[in-house]
């Protein structure tokens, strides 16, 4: 019987991308990768860190010990140089409402209208996590570098993707197809560099 590992998300989009990009390592470890809809005993956890890497552990922690199981979690935003890094954490509350991608990239927009292109550069940053029940851990980041347009542009993706034109391109995040998208995406990056963690800790 396969040995399960639980991803601390219940959006099982995000499952099925996580399941293609760790496919391989799943595959050698005879592991199965399931979202915490599995267990209907746990809770959303309140993101409050002050980092990525604060907010994926503390995901990762609570599935990792609510259910004795390995714990895989994520947390990403966007980081504006000009903005010093924000919205950062914040990114998908930025305009004061959880998830209205529209109103947090529109405020976005605004308060970067008279940055000139040259100081526009911005990236996607995720951190991945890995717990295991007897406390060891294990952190990974991924950056999707490019620069701010001014408008949005594209209608694939979601939150801030049609305004990160993507470096070396002429496309926005969201003018990607998919599978180039996530090819080269921070969370793609982060999770691939994480499987040799999860090789390494569960293979031993």
């Amino acid at each position: 019987m396969s040995r399960r590992i639980v991803l601390a998300t219940r959006n099982a989009g995000k499952v099925r991308e996580l399941r293609e990009i760790l496919a391989q390592v799943l595959g050698r470890l005879d592991c199965e990768l399931v979202g915490v809809d599995e267990f209907a005993e746990l809770e959303d956890v309140a993101e409050t860190g002050t980092t990525f890497e604060e907010n994926a552990l503390l995901k990762a922690r609570y599935v990792a010990e609510a259910t004795g199981l390995p714990a895989l979690a994520d947390d990403s935003g966007l980081a504006v140089d000009v903005l010093g890094g924000a919205p950062g954490v914040f990114s998908a509350r930025w305009s004061g409402r959880h998830g209205d991608d529209a109103a947090n990239l529109n405020l976005l927009l605004a308060q970067v209208s008279d940055v000139p292109e040259d100081h526009r550069g911005a990236a996607f940053v995720c951190c991945a996590a890995l717990v295991l029940p007897d406390g060891r851990i294990a952190t990974r980041e991924g950056r999707f570098p490019g620069k701010l347009t001014r408008e949005p542009r594209g209608e694939n993706g979601f939150g801030y993707d049609p305004i990160l034109q993507v470096a070396g391109d002429t496309r926005t995040a969201a003018e990607l197809p998919p599978e180039e998208k996530n090819a080269i995406s921070h969370r793609g990056k982060a999770f691939t560099a994480l499987a040799q963690d999860i090789e390494a800790l569960l293979g031993a």
